[in-house]
């Protein structure tokens, strides 16, 4: 299975950026990983936020492939536990999908039809964090998922 992490906009923050590649790198010994860097929508400050959302959506919908799942990080998400994290990714590698996207979603989250399409919601916390944290943080569980699934020490209960 493949893992695919969609950004709208690249990130301008350097730690963000090598953090992300960090954790990354790092997965990629385990599975297929990579990130979809979708260019910002123009002009998006001109625009009304729902407007944007569907702009938005529109981008992450087109790099999608029919018998991939989606998967928003979204505050209203379901809260996983890093082992449960690591559970759901098996679940998803069990079913023989051969993609999964997981959306880290614009400043005013996703359009209707980005949620009509999504297979679920994620919560990385009830706090809410800089899009250019959650890179960092969505990378960092996906690599320690992987450990978790293996067996490996990275992830101390």
């Amino acid at each position: 299975m493949h893992i695919k992490l969609i950004t709208i906009g690249k990130t301008n923050a350097d730690f963000a950026r090598v953090g992300t590649e960090l954790y990354m790198q790092r997965a990629a010994k385990y599975a297929p990983v990579s990130i979809v860097e979708l260019p910002d929508v123009k002009k998006k400050n001109k625009l009304k936020p729902e407007r944007l959302k569907e702009e938005e959506g529109k981008k992450i919908l087109e790099v999608l492939s029919p018998h991939s799942e989606l998967f928003l990080l979204d505050e209203k998400g379901k809260a996983l536990t890093s082992l449960k994290f690591a559970d759901f990714l098996q679940q998803k590698m069990n079913t023989g999908i051969k993609t999964l996207f997981l959306v880290v979603g614009g400043a005013y989250g996703f359009s209707d039809a980005v949620y009509a399409r999504a297979s679920g919601k994620i919560s990385l916390s009830a706090l809410t964090f800089p899009h250019d944290l959650v890179r960092v943080f969505i990378a960092e569980q996906i690599y320690r998922a992987f450990t978790i699934l293996r067996g490996e020490p990275y992830h101390h209960e």
